[in-house]
């Protein structure tokens, strides 16, 4: 539906990311659905506790005034609807008068307008649906040459009624083709939209009060930073039973974004990672059970009707139907077959193996690393368990055992890795470096705190060649760890600019500070307290770490990413800390980056993934779809042929048998490209060193 639906629930082993507020409470029925949404006065106590922990706590230290007011009123108008196709310019006009009256709301005022605001934009979504409905009566005529314009984000409000009905009615008949290019009949189409319209105005008719009201909250949240949030009690409830409890799925997190359920992330160790298939940002269309159940459609479902179908016994089949990350409305979609199971400990563990090398009459062996996130049992910790599991325990073991094997090199992957416990981070440059700080913390008061290695004596479990392949979900933790190698000059990093993600949150229960009401408690609120810089003063805030060489990546930069969101805290500066760097590697870089690029050019699987990445580029960049079903055929038949040729082109140049058909194509039998260029310069690395170009790791002091 609408980007006041997003949540993100985790599918599996306990884990929850929370987005925006779902509209999704089961509550009254229509007749009593005006009745109820009205605002409740311990909304008011909230919003002036909430106020009062922002403006003490927060680390901007926002004033709350009439400057933010005018931007929650933005950020709530674009949480009911960002896409821009219910509200008219007239309402939004009408809104205006609000737009330096939120702060006195959130400070204790009635809530009355946020409440106006919602009530206006649930009748517009009433009257677009039935309006959607009534175009369903008849089948539309796709032989006209028109087009939809599917992203209306950055589009003027539209002024009239009958201006709103050409843009739904080119919608309705958007999604009519979609079904229809699926090879579904009139019939079949007319009767999946029907249910699916009728499911969202149900649901629309099913908010609640404590809805509202945290959507709202979030905007108000959202407008400090990213991560800044407030949950209802219902969803503090579900939170910690999330937290709590292992359930088993498919372990992925999701959230609902303009009718579509999106994968937002894939937890390490769960079955979608384990089978590679599914991606952020993939969206889910239909569910189907077991192995030939029929495949439902979910599309404007609400989030946790979704999460029930995925979710099911262990060792049970789940079908998703996908359209790929990137993908028009109305592209191919993908059925990608998954056993639900729990997280298991030792897939998220840290895992290594051996790539051999072939160069100049000799193979290279390079040793890598994967590390899927920073994990530490502290349960077993806290029982006094010595053999508790560890990121970097596991890694300090996999190290040793390559070395018994004999590599040249080594490669630590943080691709996808999102963080986890700063611990483990420090500990873990700690194996690659004498001692010395990690990074530092800045908190709301401005008050500076270093975090150093924890095992100062321990003696450094590996010397070599190293480097540390990062992508844009490589995020927090892993940033910390990337940033500390390259400030040390111990390693180069090599892949795609990480997410920047360098702020810390802290978690407020709000029972704790406010008189209960009855059984209904008042909520959480996570704040943003902190920022963590590297040992140079520079932050990982919104910039992240950039590779010493960058390698191409089908992440879009421009939507990944925390320099893509407006509210988030800028990147800054601090004092250097005092550390020991090894001798600058810029020179060896710049030879490594020259030998990266002749050899690439020669490559056919890297000739190969930056047309295929071209490929997604060009259909991102697009914001509007025909409605001509000759149009599209051809469309999608131009797709597959040049998908075809740009495999035939890499078979033929590895001296390959060539494909007749992409049914013939088994995506997992594609080599890991960029593990494999990194292990190339990882071996150039090892070349250099080898033949005295570059001595051995060697410190310098910077003040």
């Amino acid at each position: 539906m609408t980007r006041f639906l997003s949540r993100a629930l985790a599918l599996t082993s306990g884990v929850i990311a929370t987005a925006a507020v779902s509209f999704a409470a089961v509550g009254a029925p229509l007749a009593d659905a005006e009745a109820e949404l009205q605002p409740e006065p311990r909304h008011e106590d909230i919003g002036e506790l909430v106020t009062n922990f922002i403006q003490k706590s927060h680390y901007r230290h926002v004033t709350v005034d009439d400057d933010l007011s005018s931007r929650v009123l933005d950020r709530y108008l674009e949480a009911l609807d960002g896409n821009r196709m219910y509200f008219l310019a007239s309402d939004i006009e009408y809104f205006e008068r609000y737009r330096h009256a939120l702060d006195d709301v959130v400070k204790g005022k009635p809530l009355d307008p946020v409440f106006e605001m919602f009530k206006v934009y649930r009748t517009r979504l009433r009257d677009r649906l039935n309006f959607a409905l009534e175009q369903l009566e008849a089948e539309p005529d796709f032989t006209i040459g028109e087009e939809y314009q599917f992203d209306r984000s950055e589009a003027p409000w539209i002024e009239t009624t009958a201006e709103l009905d050409e843009v739904w009615r080119k919608r309705v008949k958007s999604d009519v083709l979609r079904l229809t290019l699926a090879e579904q009949p009139w019939e079949e189409s007319q009767e999946v939209l029907t249910k699916r319209y009728k499911r969202v105005l149900k649901r629309m008719d099913q908010v609640k009060s404590d809805d509202v009201f945290e959507t709202f909250m979030n905007a108000f949240a959202h407008t400090l930073d990213p991560h800044s949030s407030y949950l209802s009690p219902r969803n503090s409830e579900e939170y910690r039973i999330q937290m709590s409890l292992s359930y088993f799925g498919i372990g992925a997190s999701l959230q609902t974004e303009d009718d579509y359920v999106q994968i937002i992330g894939i937890i390490p160790g769960g079955p979608a990672a384990i089978d590679g298939k599914l991606k952020p940002n993939d969206r889910i269309t239909a569910v189907g059970q077991g192995e030939e159940g029929d495949m439902v459609d979910v599309v404007g479902w609400r989030l946790d009707d979704v999460v029930e179908l995925i979710r099911g016994p262990a060792n049970t089949a789940v079908r998703l139907q996908i359209i790929p990350a990137g993908g028009l409305p109305g592209s191919s979609e993908k059925l990608i077959k998954l056993i639900r199971d729990q997280v298991k400990l030792e897939e998220q563990a840290a895992k290594s193996n051996i790539l051999t090398v072939p160069r100049d009459g000799r193979e290279w062996r390079i040793g890598v690393i994967e590390v899927p996130s920073f994990y530490r049992d502290y349960r077993a910790l806290s029982n006094g368990d010595k053999n508790y599991t560890s990121t970097t325990k596991d890694v300090r073991r996999l190290i040793a055992d390559l070395e018994d094997q004999g590599i040249d090199g080594l490669v630590i992957d943080l691709r996808d890795n999102g963080g986890g416990h700063l611990t483990e981070a420090t500990a873990l440059t700690g194996l690659f470096i004498d001692n010395g700080p990690v990074v530092q913390l800045r908190n709301s008061n401005r008050r500076v705190s270093r975090l150093d290695d924890p095992d100062p004596v321990a003696r450094v479990s590996y010397n070599g060649p190293l480097a540390v392949l990062v992508n844009r979900f490589s995020a927090s933790a892993s940033e910390i760890f990337a940033a500390a190698i390259q400030d040390y000059e111990r390693g180069v990093i090599l892949g795609q600019r990480t997410f920047g993600k360098g702020t810390v949150q802290n978690l407020y229960s709000l029972d704790q500070y406010l008189k209960p009401e009855g059984d209904k408690g008042y909520g959480q609120l996570t704040l943003t307290i902190g920022k963590y810089y590297r040992v140079t003063g520079e932050s990982t805030q919104h910039r992240g770490v950039d590779p010493d060489i960058p390698l191409p990546s089908p992440i879009d930069a421009q939507v990944i990413g925390e320099s893509v969101r407006d509210s988030a805290l800028p990147w800054d500066t601090i004092q250097t800390t005092r550390f020991r760097a090894g001798e600058p590697l810029d020179t060896t870089i710049s030879s490594l980056t020259a030998r990266h690029a002749e050899r690439s050019e020669e490559d056919p699987n890297y000739r190969y993934l930056m047309e295929e990445i071209r490929e997604v580029e060009e259909a991102r960049s697009r914001k509007t779809i025909s409605l001509n079903i000759d149009e599209r055929i051809a469309e999608r038949e131009a797709e597959r042929e040049r998908a075809l040729a740009r495999e035939n082109e890499r078979l033929h140049a590895l001296g390959l048998q060539p494909i007749e058909s992409l049914e013939d194509f088994d995506e997992g039998e594609l080599p890991d490209i960029l593990l494999d260029q990194a292990a190339a310069i990882v071996t150039d690395l090892a070349a250099l060193r080898e033949v005295g170009t570059k001595p051995a790791h060697t410190a310098q002091v910077r003040p």
